[in-house]
C-alpha cells in the first residue's frame, strides 16, 4: 500500500471536478481538473478523467481505488460522479472510496488551523440546509456528526443542542462554514451568539472540490475503508420533505436512514475512546467513562464501532471469560438509533463468540429498560438470573437481570431489528 494512484471524481454541486493522487516512491502528486456548470457534467467528468491520467504518463489499469463525492448535494450531480466510479471500479476490478463532500467543505475552510470543531452548512434547497460536523487529528479528519437535513428555521436550535457535545473537542471553539451563511442572511448571527464562528472563505472553498476529495480519500485508503463498487451509493439525506425540531426530538430526521450497506464495523481502538465516551454520555445517565473504556482495551477486552461516512454511531464491549463471554456494554447515538446499528454490533459479538468457542453471551441489563429488554429477546436472549441492587439510580440502586443466549442456538436468531431506545445494556 505504499504506492497507490487513486483517481477521484466530485460533482455534488455545479463544480464538476476530477482528481488524480499518486503516491509513488515516497513523494505524494497531485493533478486536478474542475469545470463550472451542472448540466455539463456528464459530459465533461471521463474526458477530464482521461487528461489527467494522460498527463501523468499513467495506464488506468495501473488505478488502486476510484474515489467520489458521496454528497450530500444535487441528486443528479451525485448519481454521474458515483455511476462513473462505480464503472470504472468494476472494469478495472478495483474498489471504491466513498467520501463525505460536507468533510471536504470542513477541510477546505479549515486551511492551516484546523483546531477544534468545523461546522459545515450548505443550502440544500427547499428552505433547507445540509448540517455536519467534524474535527481533525493526528491521523486526519473525525467526523462528530454525520450529515443531516434541517429545516432553516431549526438551524440554530440544532448547533444549540449539539454543541454540547462539540465542547470536549473545541479547544479551538467551533467554527461554521458553507454556502448557508450567504444564502440564509441572519443565520451567521443566530450561531455567532451560540459561541461559534463564522468566518468568511474564498468563494472556491465553498463547495468540496476534488483535489479535496482525493485527500480524504488516501485516509480512507490508508485506513482500509476501501468498500466494493456494488456497495457504493449516493449519500441522499433527504428521506422526508424537512423535519422540525419537535418531530427529530421523537426520533425523526436526523441523519438519512441508514442502508445497512453504508454501515462498516471496525476494531476498537485506543484512538475511538473519545468518541466512545461521547456517545456513552449521550445515552446513559450514570456512563462508564473514557478511562472505563481505555482500561477495558488495555486489559484485553475486544471491542467494535459502526461507523457511517466516518461517524461513528454505535459501539460494544466484550469480556472473554473461560465460560461464555461478557457483553460489558453496547450504545447505540440516539440520532443513529432503529436503524440497525446496534443489531449490526449485537450480531458481530455472538459470531465473536462462535468464531472463539465461547457456548454463551451474558449480559446485564435494567428491568426498567423495556425497549432494551424487548431488544435482547428478539434476538433470543433469555433471562436467567438477578443480581440486587446493580445498578446506581436516581434514587438508590436498582436490580439487574442477567440475560444470556446460547451460541449454538443463536444460529438465525440475530435479525435486524432495534430497540427504539436504548444505551449501556
Amino acid at each position: 500500500m505504499d504506492d497507490f494512484h487513486i483517481l477521484s471524481f466530485e460533482t455534488s454541486s455545479t463544480l464538476c471536478g476530477v482528481a488524480l493522487l499518486s503516491r509513488t516512491d515516497g513523494r505524494t502528486r497531485l493533478r486536478t481538473a474542475l469545470h463550472e456548470g451542472r448540466s455539463a457534467h456528464a459530459e465533461r467528468i471521463l474526458p477530464m478523467a482521461c487528461d489527467l491520467l494522460d498527463q501523468a504518463g499513467l495506464d488506468r489499469r495501473a488505478l488502486s481505488a476510484i474515489a467520489f463525492g458521496q454528497g450530500p448535494g444535487g441528486f443528479t450531480g451525485l448519481r454521474v460522479a458515483c455511476g462513473v466510479a462505480q464503472g470504472l471500479a468494476v472494469a478495472l476490478d478495483v474498489p471504491v472510496l466513498p467520501v463525505d463532500s460536507l468533510c471536504a467543505v470542513a477541510l477546505q475552510g479549515a486551511g492551516e488551523d484546523p483546531a477544534g470543531v468545523h461546522v459545515v452548512l450548505q443550502d440544500a434547497r427547499m428552505n433547507e440546509v445540509y448540517a455536519a460536523a467534524y474535527r481533525a487529528d493526528g491521523a486526519g479528519w473525525v467526523t462528530l456528526q454525520a450529515p443531516a437535513l434541517l429545516a432553516r428555521a431549526d438551524v440554530a436550535a440544532w448547533a444549540a443542542r449539539e454543541s454540547a457535545g462539540w465542547d470536549m473537542w473545541a479547544g479551538g471553539g467551533w467554527t461554521v462554514h458553507g454556502d448557508a451563511l450567504d444564502v440564509f442572511p441572519g443565520l451567521g448571527d443566530e450561531l455567532e451568539a451560540l459561541g461559534g464562528r463564522c468566518t468568511p472563505v474564498p468563494p472556491e472553498s465553498v463547495h468540496a472540490q476534488a483535489g479535496t476529495i482525493a485527500r480524504l480519500a488516501e485516509q480512507a485508503w490508508r485506513e482500509g475503508r476501501a468498500v466494493d463498487a456494488a456497495l457504493a451509493s449516493p449519500a441522499y439525506v433527504r428521506d422526508k420533505v424537512a423535519y422540525t425540531t419537535v418531530e427529530r426530538a421523537g426520533g425523526l430526521g436526523g441523519n438519512p436512514l441508514v442502508d445497512a450497506a453504508t454501515l462498516t464495523l471496525h476494531d476498537m481502538m485506543p484512538a475511538d475512546v473519545n468518541e466512545v465516551a461521547a456517545i456513552e454520555g449521550r445515552v446513559q445517565s450514570f456512563p462508564w467513562t473514557r478511562k472505563n473504556f481505555a482500561d477495558g482495551l488495555a486489559a484485553g477486552y475486544r471491542g467494535w464501532v459502526v461507523r457511517r461516512m466516518g461517524a461513528m454511531l454505535g459501539f460494544a464491549l466484550v469480556m472473554d471469560a473461560p465460560d461464555m463471554a461478557h457483553l460489558l456494554v453496547i450504545g447505540v447515538r440516539p440520532d443513529a438509533q432503529r436503524q440497525g446499528v446496534g443489531a449490526r454490533l449485537l450480531r458481530h459479538c455472538i459470531d465473536h463468540c462462535r468464531q472463539t468457542g465461547q457456548p454463551a453471551l451474558t449480559l446485564e441489563v435494567r428491568p426498567s429498560n423495556e425497549n432494551a429488554i424487548a431488544f435482547y429477546h428478539q434476538h433470543g436472549f433469555a433471562q436467567v438470573g438477578l443480581r440486587r441492587g446493580y445498578y446506581p439510580a436516581v434514587q438508590g440502586r436498582e436490580d439487574a437481570w442477567i440475560m444470556t443466549l446460547t451460541v449454538d442456538a443463536a444460529q438465525g436468531n440475530a435479525g435486524p431489528g432495534i430497540a427504539r431506545s436504548w444505551g449501556r445494556s
